[in-house]
């Protein structure tokens, strides 16, 4: 997919948000610069700010106006455009050799069977066999992009497009948590019990969800993560 970094961009989400637009696509240069402005929102915080939500390439920011309001002097700029001038600021900090070192997350996963019932599938989709879809799937580093649709729930970059699948015609109604699927030119991992149609390879016995903890999810956008294939009478029980 073709890319572009560009000039920073900001344009308003209703009246306590904004999107910064960092580049265009899918590019991990773009991405390092999304991470490297949101780390510098959380150390150094503008009255109001709420949290910071990575994408792709941009950065949507949440505010709250009242209290943005109020922190100025002379209350000449809306809580948007003050908002913009402190981001257009912190903005000219951004480096992509700045940033922190990657955390690389290892998670195993028990490959078909009862764990991955599409893994058949996949393999003969793309002419190749159950042992080797595994071991494409595993000899990658991924990139965790973002985190969305469920909780805990990461879109990831790198994926060999020799495994490209796509999804199923009928969703299922119900896929385990710590399913791992594919779906087109993408992979990712179910933390949660939810509809969906993605081709199930196989199935970690980690939490991606962990509500009682801060964050509450096991990955987090800018993380690097490699599937590790385990047996199912491994230490690690499913």
């Amino acid at each position: 997919m073709s890319h572009l970094m560009k000039e920073t961009t900001m344009k308003p989400l209703g009246d306590s948000a904004l999107i910064v637009q960092l580049g265009e696509g899918i590019c991990p240069a773009i991405h390092a610069r999304i991470n490297y402005l949101s780390m510098l929102l959380d150390e150094h915080p503008f009255d109001g700010f709420i949290e910071a939500v990575p994408a792709y390439d941009n950065l949507t920011i949440y505010y709250n106006p009242y209290s943005v309001y109020l922190s100025q002097t002379n209350r000449t700029l809306t809580p948007y455009q003050q908002v913009c001038v402190y981001i257009e600021k912190l903005s000219k900090q951004i480096s992509e050799k700045q940033g922190s070192e990657k955390r690389v997350v290892e998670l195993p996963v028990v490959y078909g069977g009862e764990f991955g019932p599409d893994l058949a599938y996949v393999a003969e989709y793309n002419g190749l066999s159950i042992e080797e879809v595994i071991q494409i799937h595993t000899e990658n580093e991924y990139l965790v992009y973002m985190i969305g649709f469920a909780p805990g729930f990461p879109f990831l970059g790198g994926m060999d497009e020799r495994i490209s699948t796509p999804r199923k015609e009928t969703p299922r109604l119900a896929i385990p948590p710590g399913s791992v699927g594919i779906a087109g030119k993408q992979t990712g991992v179910y933390p949660l019990e939810t509809p969906g149609g993605w081709q199930i390879i196989g199935r970690t016995p980690l939490d991606l969800f962990l509500p009682d903890m801060s964050p509450p999810t096991l990955l987090q956008s800018g993380d690097k993560i490699r599937f590790v294939p385990i047996s199912s009478d491994k230490e690690l029980k499913l």
